[in-house]
């Protein structure tokens, strides 16, 4: 099998999915942009060839350099980055070098743009705010606002993150909103829903059917963590909820994901909403074609005691994998695995413009061998995730709430 991977060095873990790939027999060929001398011994030892362009976001050169491995290595078998930021540009090249192991370029509209999620949603009967195309003019949005009630947040139609947002609180802001912010027609406006974002994090293989599952919790506003440099905390639970692992296993049907790593964002309600549901239910937000960013994939691995690196590598294979924690789908007898030990896997970050009650090293003496990742965060991603992560794995919800406290108190 010829696997081509983009940009193998960046999210910088992202090699350990070359890694089990070439494992399993796989020709592991890595685009990018860095010099070869620049890669860690990582990125090297887990790929097969390395092909360097000057520039990932210049088609011609990135297709030359795919043309390259065809040639040398035969039919290409999958191309994927697994990165939100490619996600356009390996469908491109699947469908150029009619590579069918990956969405193509003409269905990538429907995981790209939030107003056209909406559609899918819709079909799968699954609950979702309310969206209006900021297009449809401000007249439109002042009865759209009339109806679901402020504040309504504006964000970009492609887009991801907290990047470009705007949180709306009544006309005068949505007023300003339309007059102010630059190509606002690309923006769509939504009624605002509060409660905490549930992602359901999955492997998927090509009929349909999760391979492995899990939880995470983030904060309710990514946006504020970003836009008020605020601190960032959240964790992946050391279970799942049949009401979320149900919704998520729609969603996958209602997109038609097939032999994908997904990260499908809920809303779980903090309170009754008329049409979408009560205290505790799961509403939809977006769908997310790759794993979840950051360093979660390697919090996922210590909450579970797996190795999604290998669950992914084993379903690009063999469309199933051993390794994996759970197995349930629906109709079907769960896969009788060998018992794992499960933890809360919890994450916080410290900014430096703040001064903390406990220094850096108070922290990793406190929690010693529970803490499984300490380091600072690439300035790239310090933005939305802080300067300092410390990332612990622990036994009860109160110990994430006791740690989270620990690190973030402040002078």
């Amino acid at each position: 099998m010829n696997f081509i991977f983009i940009s193998p060095h960046f999210p910088h873990t992202y090699w350990e999915f070359c890694d089990r790939l070439k494992k399993n027999g796989v020709n592991t060929l890595g685009i990018a942009d860095a010099p070869y001398e620049a890669l860690s011994p990582e990125v090297r030892n887990s790929l097969t060839e390395y092909y360097k362009v000057d520039n990932l976001e210049n088609y011609d050169q990135v297709y030359r350099a795919v043309a390259f491995f065809a040639f040398k290595y035969g039919k290409i078998d999958w191309i994927e980055s697994n990165n939100e930021y490619w996600l356009e540009q390996d469908a491109r090249l699947r469908t150029d070098f009619h590579v069918t192991t990956g969405l193509q370029s003409n269905e990538i509209t429907a995981i790209k743009e939030k107003s056209e999620m909406k559609k899918y949603y819709h079909l799968g009967n699954i609950p979702t705010a309310r969206q209006l195309k900021a297009a449809d003019g401000l007249f439109k949005a002042v009865d759209f606002a009339a109806t679901v009630g402020y504040p309504l947040i504006a964000k970009p139609d492609i887009g991801v993150g907290a990047g470009g947002t705007h949180k709306i609180h009544n006309n005068e802001e949505l007023s300003n909103f339309y007059e102010t912010v630059a190509e606002v027609n690309n923006y769509v406006i939504e009624e605002f829903i509060t409660g905490d974002i549930c992602s359901y994090d999955a492997i998927v293989n090509s009929l349909g059917q999760p391979l492995f599952e899990s939880m995470t919790v983030w904060p309710p506003s990514i946006m504020d963590i970003v836009n008020k440099r605020l601190d960032l905390s959240y964790y992946v639970d050391k279970t799942i909820p049949d009401s979320l692992r149900s919704i998520g296993r729609r969603t996958v049907e209602a997109f038609n994901v097939r032999s994908r790593f997904v990260h499908l964002e809920f809303f779980r309600l903090d309170s009754d909403r008329d049409g979408l549901g009560n205290v505790g239910d799961f509403v939809a937000l977006e769908v997310n074609m790759r794993p979840a960013g950051g360093y979660t994939p390697d919090m996922i691995d210590y909450a579970h005691s797996t190795d999604v690196y290998k669950i992914w590598a084993d379903m690009v294979c063999y469309d199933k994998s051993q390794e994996a924690s759970a197995y349930q789908h629906s109709g079907r007898n769960a896969l009788s695995l060998p018992w794992r030990q499960e933890y809360y896997c919890a994450f916080a970050s410290r900014r430096d413009v703040y001064d903390y009650v406990h220094s850096d090293d108070e922290v990793r003496q406190r929690y010693g061998d529970r803490m499984v990742m300490c380091e600072r965060m690439p300035e790239i991603l310090s933005g939305a995730m802080g300067n300092q992560m410390f990332t612990v794995k622990l036994d009860e919800y109160s110990d994430v709430e006791e740690f989270v406290k620990f690190v973030h108190d402040k002078r």
